[in-house]
């Protein structure tokens, strides 16, 4: 009886280990596949968004740039399949050694079931029923000895059920997982294949710029001129936001020196509520795919030449609209002579700019709603491509978009 109860114990803490196991593995693999679906997707708009239009004859400088981007996403895209791949078959293993134990624990409770009833047999084939039933010391201990048998056996037999049910389950579960493990393998195949495409097609335009040597510092030049203009453009920002600190410092009596706002309680509460949307605010434009991030990053072209960006630059539709990410108050719209207009929008202490506008619909002063279209996307002539430039301020300082837009 000893034996059975401790057959009984580990069969079910092997049972919840195996629950657990599954369960907890299972998760992560959910979390693998979602990850790579929207590495799928951002590849396929990256196709629609930036290789669409191969008629168009975009710069060297362009094209580079983009297959550097693609080819990153692909890479992470791989990267995800082989751990996907790679999570499967621990699953598979892990599962086959849980068919493994739970046939032994099968055999051990059959063979014990089998001795019980050998044993019952004998017992009966050795003293009659009667002579059992006289050997209790009363009616009732008699009976429910044999109760017990009965319940014993019943148990036994139920037992060997569940374990066989069990094993079928986990057994369905590895055929299952082995279907999806050569999915996932045909998968990273065909994601190496077009890696290597692109790799091939990069290396044609390395081949292309590299018959343009002599030309490679004209290349470096409208690198470096682009940045220029990106830094003109973000101290005029980050002077008309030290304007906007001092003014509302000297409007509640504060030194005008401060680097931060000084805020009123309904801008306090607004503020407060910017924070609480960290990481779940939406978009500023309904599609789009991130090419540049926030940081500092060396150009494709050039690996001596440093791509400064204060916030992340996002390819977009052209003539797409661009929609307030929060409510607030527009700061400023800016039209610069040489440049794209852009609209400041403040929420308390938070700034969120978006550059690279064709269209304003909206005025200094504006109470704006989340998701309200505030203008339009420009896009660029010698490109062809729409590119919207968003940026986060937490009082003078940038903040990085990725950690406050959702799924950036």
């Amino acid at each position: 009886m000893n034996a059975l109860k401790s057959y009984r114990y580990l069969f079910f803490i092997a049972l919840f280990l195996c629950s657990v196991s599954i369960n907890s593995q299972s998760k992560k693999q959910q979390q693998l596949e979602a990850k790579r679906q929207e590495l799928r997707k951002e590849i396929s708009q990256l196709n629609t968004l930036l290789f669409k239009g191969k008629e168009e004859q975009k710069s060297v400088v362009t094209n580079v740039e983009n297959l550097d981007y693609k080819v990153s996403v692909l890479k992470n895209l791989i990267s995800i399949t082989n751990q996907q791949a790679n999570l499967l078959t621990r699953e598979i293993n892990d599962n086959q050694k849980q068919i493994t134990n739970l046939r032994d624990k099968l055999k051990l409770l059959k063979e014990e079931y089998a001795a019980m009833i050998v044993k019952s047999y004998k017992s009966k084939s050795e003293q009659s029923k009667v002579m059992f039933l006289l050997s209790s010391a009363n009616f009732q201990q008699a009976y429910k000895r044999l109760q017990y048998i009965k319940q014993y056996a019943d148990y036994q037999k139920k037992q060997g059920e569940e374990i066989k049910l069990q094993t079928a389950k986990l057994q369905a579960l590895n055929t299952d997982l082995l279907s999806q493990k050569k999915d996932k393998q045909k998968l990273i195949e065909e994601n190496r294949q077009t890696k290597q495409e692109l790799e091939n097609e990069l290396k044609q335009q390395e081949i292309i710029v590299a018959s343009i040597k002599q030309d490679l510092s004209k290349y470096t030049s409208q690198i470096r001129t682009k940045q220029k203009e990106v830094d003109k453009i973000d101290k005029q920002i980050e002077k008309i936001i030290r304007d906007a600190i001092a003014k509302s410092n000297r409007k509640a009596g504060k030194s005008s020196n401060s680097k931060t706002f000084a805020l009123t309680p309904e801008q306090k509460q607004l503020a407060a509520s910017f924070t609480a949307n960290k990481g779940k605010l939406p978009w500023p434009v309904k599609e789009g795919i991130v090419k540049v991030r926030y940081g500092t990053r060396p150009s494709p072209i050039d690996r001596t030449v440093k791509i400064k960006s204060n916030g992340v630059r996002i390819v977009t539709n052209k003539g797409e609209t661009v929609r307030a990410v929060f409510e607030g108050e527009v700061l400023n719209v800016m039209t610069p002579k040489n440049g794209n207009k852009a609209i400041m929008i403040k929420h308390g202490n938070y700034i969120t700019i978006y550059k690279n506008l064709s269209k304003i619909y909206v005025s200094k002063g504006d109470k704006v709603n989340t998701k309200q279209e505030i203008g339009e996307v420009i896009t660029n002539k010698a490109s062809g491509e729409a590119v919207l430039s968003f940026v986060i301020y937490k009082d003078s300082k940038t903040q990085n978009p990725a950690h406050w837009i959702y799924k950036l």
